[in-house]
């Protein structure tokens, strides 16, 4: 066995050599919280357990004597110990649930946005002081270890970012949760910008090792695709159907920890891996065709290869199809082959789980679960349709059309033609009960149909989901009214009761306590440390926001943080953010309606006043502005707005006249780990949605509860947060859901506001000039004459509204005072918008559930 280091400083007695077989630890340290009394089989919370267990995971894991490691191997090896510190307990969460025959949340949900896991499993399992003391005693460095970590790429934005929120609540709220997804090779690309374009790189997040994860390939699950149907008598006389798949591929589970926040409860996450039946043909390699033979291994894994394939392409969608299906249908017969008991009446499935739909890219779990129950354990059709729409609920996440998934019969019917035919008869029945309910309407049933006509026939997801489920939710109050009167009005009419609201939130473990430290312990000097699970409490804060003493610090934090940033983005990218700046921060995917092209003119506005002698540069308020987004590889124009956003920053920095009052940064590659770094160091959020557009937002949440100022539309929850924060502290401009809906039936034209708007005229002809583009005057006409033809998210009506409102922010952060004050206020009242509230209103609303006692 390699041979143990002991690092000078240790208390082990000189001659103790680690029992490899029974992991014996050092002395049990005193019980200050629930995970000091560990079960069996835990490693101690002392010093010197942990160096034990540390050096002990380096040595066998890693092969490597302390001495001959590299950081990663550091890295690896610390992960590995604090992974064992939760193994135990993960171990008796799931015998205690079975035990229980708890009911549980299967969340269903394509995409987890994780971030970085050491840091949040450092915080649960309260062993930040330990590994730094342990890791100090052997020479390490804690913070140089957390960043040698990659943050796994297996989500795009809020959608991803929001299930790993929740899957953290429920841990922490003691309630029993599978995670189920895919473990995407290369999950969302890597960001890189070339000569100010986007270039998508991919995401080799599993390069250097995964030690977060586990396999379980003895638990694979066989998917099935493609094929034909065929009747059957069985020997009971009664005709069935049977599928017959025309190939198959493997589903290996990938098992991640979930720990809740210092309780003990360790939850699951299951992300699929696809692989080959038969990966390899023998006798076709040894005849010389080498790429033949593992063909099937390379047809099998694309499935699991990346996430959200460029569909654009009919091999595009079929791969996001075959996505789809292969994660839900693991799902399921992992819950019911491994998680219930062998007898389990499948009568009683509602009993022990409720599936959550994270969107429409799961709804394909509809049909699969009632092909499981009819043909698979020969339920009746309406015994499986009985259990079917008591475990599903579903949560729409848009308002945009084109967003609600429509997958096309011919598709669907090539490579899943059972679930299609179980579709058609849903769709049949369904259409029964609309016309019984509203007789002689067919256009109502037309209407109402799943299965769309034109412009080619497909099957409406978002429809089958929710005629399944048995509770529908928007995800903010806004998003939910519009969800009922305007994307589902002839169901929320059928159904009204089956339709609720349950706004998003973030989880504070990682978004106050881990991401912003000094903040943390700020406000838990004021009034104590409950406020972590308990985040309304931060209402506690407000009669600070009048204490001289408190607001000082408070400006040291932000101030702190700042300097935290402007490091990491000298080192990162070789950008220097400026001193004393405002800083104006705008990172949220790169989208049209998000409209990342309005703060774009607002830059181009101040830049060409100042230019050109019409204002003073010394009128300007210090202000940096930071962008953060990717744009889908195959939207052409986010991509288009992207390369003029840093041609734009490129002439701004350069500017003389604008030496020290305005500056433009955009790191590539925005993921969790930089927001956790960026977020607390904002001043001002950008959150300009057209209103009537965004669902919710979270983005805007972590920067309120950070201490950012909201510039902003009434738009999603932005209609929440000013509501909560006072219209004194969030700076409102633009039209309200109502407007834009009236400006729309008018007829909107943008080109009256260019010809109208003299500040914007100037600002686009500017781009048109060719001005940001070395004298290419049509470099970025599809950006421009999008504006000005089409704008269908308004960007040009709002205009004007949102610069009178940018001089309100420049007004109030003049006077230190009273923006300190309104920083405080928005920490202080935006406590609503945690993940432990939503999961609270899921559980009441929604999953009629309780934690486990």
């Amino acid at each position: 066995m390699p041979e143990i280091e002991q690092p000078v400083g240790t208390t082990l007695p000189a001659d103790e050599t680690p029992n490899t077989d029974t992991r014996s630890f050092g002395p049990a340290s005193t019980p200050t919280h629930p995970l000091a009394t560990a079960p069996v089989g835990m490693p101690s919370h002392s010093v010197d357990g942990f160096v034990r267990e540390f050096l002990h995971e380096l040595n066998t894991n890693q092969g490597v004597t302390l001495s001959r490691s590299s950081v990663n191997d550091q890295y690896l090896a610390l992960a590995s110990t604090v992974k064992n510190y939760l193994m135990a307990r993960w171990l008796e969460t799931g015998r205690k649930t079975r035990e229980a025959k708890a009911k549980t949340i299967g969340y269903l949900s394509a995409e987890y946005l994780l971030g970085r896991q050491l840091g949040n499993a450092l915080l649960a399992t309260d062993l930040n002081e330990v590994a730094s003391k342990g890791l100090e005693l052997c020479g390490l460095d804690l913070a140089t270890l957390r960043a040698q970590e990659v943050e796994p790429g297996l989500g795009n934005g809020g959608l991803g970012r929001l299930a790993a929120c929740f899957i953290d609540s429920l841990a922490t709220m003691d309630v029993p949760c599978i995670g189920y997804g895919i473990r995407y090779e290369y999950g969302i690309f890597r960001q890189t910008f070339v000569d100010g374009r986007q270039v998508e790189q991919p995401d080799t997040w599993l390069a250097l090792g995964s030690p977060w994860e586990f396999p379980h390939p003895e638990a694979s699950v066989q998917v099935n695709f493609g094929g034909h149907t065929e009747k059957a008598t069985g020997a009971d006389g009664k005709e069935r159907t049977r599928w017959v798949p025309a190939w198959n591929v493997l589903g290996v589970p990938y098992n991640y920890m979930v720990p809740g926040y210092l309780n003990g409860r360790v939850n699951t996450l299951r992300l699929w891996s696809a692989q080959a039946t038969k990966a390899f043909d023998l006798q076709i390699f040894n005849s010389g065709d080498y790429a033949q033979a593992v063909r099937a291994q390379t047809f099998a894994e694309n499935i699991s290869k990346v996430l959200y394939p460029e569909d654009s392409t009919p091999q595009g969608k079929e791969l996001r199809l075959q996505q789809q299906y292969f994660f839900v249908a693991c799902s399921l017969r992992d819950f019911i082959d491994n998680e219930l008991e062998e007898d389990f009446d499948l009568h009683n499935l509602p009993e022990r789980i409720t599936y959550q739909l994270n969107d429409t890219h799961p709804v394909i779990a509809v049909p699969e679960l009632m092909r499981l129950l009819i043909d698979e354990h020969d339920f009746a059709w309406d015994e499986a349709w009985e259990v079917t729409r008591h475990c599903f609920n579903y949560t729409c996440h848009t308002l945009l059309p084109e967003a609600l998934e429509v997958w096309p019969t011919e598709l669907l019917g090539r490579l899943l033609p059972r679930h299609l035919e179980i579709i058609y008869q849903i769709n049949e029945e369904f259409l029964d009960d609309v016309r019984e309910a509203f007789p002689g309407d067919e256009i109502r049933a037309r209407r109402m149909s799943m299965i769309a006509e034109h412009p080619e026939r497909g099957v409406r997801m978002a429809y089958l989901a929710t005629v399944a489920a048995s509770k529908v939710n928007g995800v903010a109050e806004l998003h939910s009214q519009l969800l009922r009167d305007k994307v589902l009005p002839d169901f929320s009419e059928l159904w009204p009761d089956k339709f609720t609201n349950v706004t998003n939130g973030v989880t504070p473990r990682r978004f106050v306590k881990l991401a912003n430290p000094r903040l943390s312990d700020l406000i838990s000097d004021a009034i104590g440390s409950g406020w972590v699970t308990d985040l309304e409490r931060l209402k506690e804060l407000e009669p600070y926001a009048d204490d001289p003493e408190f607001k000082e610090k408070f400006r040291e934090v932000k101030a702190a943080n700042k300097t935290r940033l402007t490091t990491l983005l000298k080192a990162r990218d070789g950008i220097e953010l400026p001193d004393g700046h405002l800083l104006d921060v705008m990172v949220k995917r790169l989208h049209e309606y998000k409209r990342q092209s309005l703060k774009l003119l607002h830059i181009v506005s101040l830049y060409e006043q100042v230019t050109s002698g019409k204002l003073s540069a010394s009128d300007l308020t210090p202000r940096t502005v930071v962008f953060g987004a990717k744009a889908a590889p195959g939207y052409k124009i986010a991509k288009d707005t992207i390369y003029l956003i840093n041609k734009v920053a490129a002439k701004v920095n350069a500017a003389p006249e604008l030496e020290g009052r305005l500056k433009v940064a955009f790191p590539a590659n925005y993921n969790v780990t930089l927001a956790e770094e960026l977020i607390p160091a904002a001043d001002l959020s950008e959150q300009i949605s057209l209103a009537g557009m965004e669902a919710s937002g979270t983005g805007n949440m972590k920067l309120a509860l950070n201490g950012a100022l909201t510039i902003g539309t009434d738009d999603g929850a932005n209609v929440e947060i000013r509501r909560l924060v006072g219209d004194k502290h969030f700076f409102l401009f633009g039209m309200n859901e109502p407007q834009v809906a009236e400006l729309s039936a008018k007829g909107y034209d943008p080109g009256s506001y260019y010809q109208s708007n003299e500040q914007l005229r100037s600002a686009l002809d500017l781009i048109l000039s060719g001005h940001f583009s070395d004298g290419d005057q049509h470099q970025f006409d599809s950006v421009v004459f999008n504006l000005l033809n089409e704008d269908r998210f308004m960007a040009l009506a709002d205009f004007q509204s949102y610069i009178d409102a940018q001089a309100k922010v420049e007004e109030r952060y003049a006077d230190q005072e009273a923006w300190t004050r309104s920083a405080i206020l928005n920490v202080a009242r935006t406590g609503y918008f945690s993940s432990d509230r939503a999961m609270r209103d899921y559980l009441q609303r929604i999953w009629h559930t309780t934690p486990m006692i």
